[in-house]
């Protein structure tokens, strides 16, 4: 089962500081779920000056209780970066085509977060 997540992030002023606090276990996390298969894009969501404001995420697990096991240990939940989540299903077409080469994206400007 596909899953787009939302997730957004507080607006308080310690905002930013909670996600700094844990976006290395995010990170981890995330390269993990790539390596299995569970999560196949991610990004973080970004207002007109560049700050990170969200996250948005395409998973597949096998069953919604696999969601939620997920859900339980993703450090932006457990440090309170993320106030509000938004759990989609989804149905992601050719799935495969997010697999371009580096050279691809270097064409057209991307820019590695940091």
């Amino acid at each position: 089962m596909q899953f787009l997540i939302i997730g957004k992030d507080g607006t308080d002023a310690w905002a930013g500081e909670r996600r700094n606090a844990v976006r290395e276990k995010h990170l981890r996390l995330g390269d993990q779920m790539e390596a299995s298969g569970d999560r196949w894009y991610g990004c973080a969501i970004m207002d007109d000056h560049g700050k990170m404001t969200g996250s948005m995420a395409i998973l597949d697990f096998p069953s919604k209780e696999k969601l939620q096991d997920y859900l339980k240990k993703e450090p932006y939940i457990l440090g309170k970066v993320w106030k509000t989540i938004e759990v989609y299903n989804c149905n992601v077409k050719n799935p495969w085509k997010f697999n371009r080469p580096k050279s691809f994206f270097e064409k057209r400007g991307y820019q590695k977060i940091t």
